[in-house]
Order: structure tokens, then sequence, then C-alpha cells
């Protein structure tokens, strides 16, 4: 993998001029690599991996399983364009095992993840069945270590 966009993954609030030190390049090139890598889709934008739980906010995600029926023409990109126009849907992902994509959704409550899933996902033609896993935790994110060092200490103790 190229050493820029694994060091822009890692952590995209890179300066230029700390990648192009990093990557012993001059800072103009590393610049010209970036636009580069934006215009080409490449690199598809930017984000903070944030520990919502520090913050506060409170909210459901949701893992669901979903078995299609693929359209002969178009595979199952037509059905990964409709799942992605939702905007409760997070992340969709196509899969190989027993089915066909993951989709990662997020709602105020378990209650409107259940609607979503009742009245929009499961409605849709082609759908076989969905299967819905509520994520309780984040651990990791991303590559990114979401436990705090208090959540690191080990408070068993042992009963004789």
């Amino acid at each position: 993998m190229d050493k820029l966009l694994r060091l822009l993954s890692t952590n995209s609030g890179f300066t230029t001029v700390e990648i192009a030190s990093m990557l012993g390049e001059p800072e103009d090139y590393i610049k010209a690599q970036i636009k580069e890598y934006e215009n080409k889709g490449v690199i598809k934008g930017y984000q903070a991996v944030v520990n919502w739980e520090e913050v506060g906010e409170s909210y459901v995600e949701a893992l669901i399983e979903l078995r299609v029926t693929p359209k002969k023409e178009t595979g199952f990109d037509e059905m990964a364009k409709r799942c992605m126009a939702f905007d409760e849907v997070e992340s969709v992902y196509l899969m190989a095992g027993a089915y066909d994509f993951a989709l990662i959704v997020r709602g105020e409550t378990m209650q409107d993840i259940a609607m979503f899933v009742a009245k929009k996902l499961s409605t849709i033609d082609d759908v076989l069945s969905t299967s819905t896993h509520f994520i309780m935790r984040r651990y990791k994110d991303r590559g990114m270590n979401l436990m705090s060092p208090d959540d690191c200490s080990d408070e068993r103790s042992l009963i004789l």
C-alpha cells in the first residue's frame, strides 16, 4: 500500500509538512499527490474517529445482515445503491458467506432501527431476509482503541 495513503488513513490530521518529513519527500510533492488522489476519487473524504460514549451523545447502532436476490443485469450494485440512499445507513458492505450485505445503521433508539428494518428495508423487492444485531459497545473503531485507561484496569479479586 502507498505509504502516503497509509499515513492519511491512520491520521488525516497530519499536516503536509509532517507527512513530508515522515516520508522524506518535498512538501510540494506531498500536496500534489494528495490533490491527485482526491481528484481521482482514491481519497473520498476525511473523518475523525469519535468516541461518542465520551461525548455523551445517545444513539443506537446495529449491524444488519441482508440476504437478497441479485438482479440479472446489475448483480448486487442496484441493491447497494438502494440501501445507500437511506439516511439511517452509514455503511454498506458486500459480503461472502451466509448473507449478501452487511449494513451499519444508526438511529436514536432501538425502536427507530426496528421500524427502519420493518418498514423500509425488509419491504424492498428482492430482499429475502434480514438479521439485526445491535452494537452494544465499540472497543476499537477503524484501528483506534476507544477504551479509556479506566476501562483497562482489572478489578477482579480472587476469592479463596
